[in-house]
């Protein structure tokens, strides 16, 4: 089984107006982690760039527009993905894995695939993916009215993961959260077989 555990942080919520920033994550082949990346996006030419979403990423304005541009950073990604997925082979696919990821990551990174005259988003990952979010709910479903909110930190903290909350939105940090709660909940429902 191939996954890529990916985090993105943006300039803003809609993927049509705003754009990446920070693309980071770990390809995982049948349990072993391959390879974990970690690039820094300009945001493409025309983006909207948001005050709040920079805040809670943690850049400033002139941090993101001095990364390396989207297709530079894209033609890396692409020949990472390479390496373990071979896109002409309708049956070798990444499935994504993410936190809330279905409804956010996916569309912003299928989103800067377009931007980068990539219409082909579906050879490398399959439609349906994995969102650890919907994943831990059942598990924590019993707990769930005694906590204040279902976000990464917060169901990690709940699951006994330490959380170091001054690492929190940085991608490259929220991916390994990520992978921590998916552990906890697929050993749970490994033993429950």
């Amino acid at each position: 089984m191939k996954l890529l555990f990916f985090d993105l942080e943006t300039t803003g919520t809609d993927y049509r107006k705003h754009a990446i920033h920070q693309i980071s994550g770990e390809i995982v082949i049948d349990g072993e982690i391959k390879e974990r990346f970690n690039y820094h996006v300009k945001p493409f030419e025309g983006a909207v760039i948001e005050d709040k979403a920079l805040e809670v990423g943690k850049v400033t304005k002139e941090q993101i527009m001095a990364y390396p541009i989207g297709y530079a950073v894209y033609q890396e990604f692409i020949a990472m993905l390479s390496k373990y997925v071979d896109r002409y082979d309708k049956k070798d696919k990444f499935f994504l894995v993410g936190y809330n990821n279905a409804p956010f990551d996916n569309q912003f990174l299928r989103e800067f695939f377009l931007k980068c005259g990539d219409y082909y988003f579906g050879s490398w990952f399959w439609s349906n993916s994995i969102d650890v979010m919907v994943l831990v709910t059942p598990y924590l479903a019993d707990k769930r009215h005694e906590m204040v909110d279902f976000k990464l930190a917060t169901v990690a903290k709940t699951l006994g993961i330490n959380v170091k909350e001054e690492d929190l939105h940085d991608a490259y940090y929220d991916v390994w959260l990520t992978h921590k709660v998916y552990d906890v909940v697929s050993e749970s429902i490994v033993k429950n077989l």
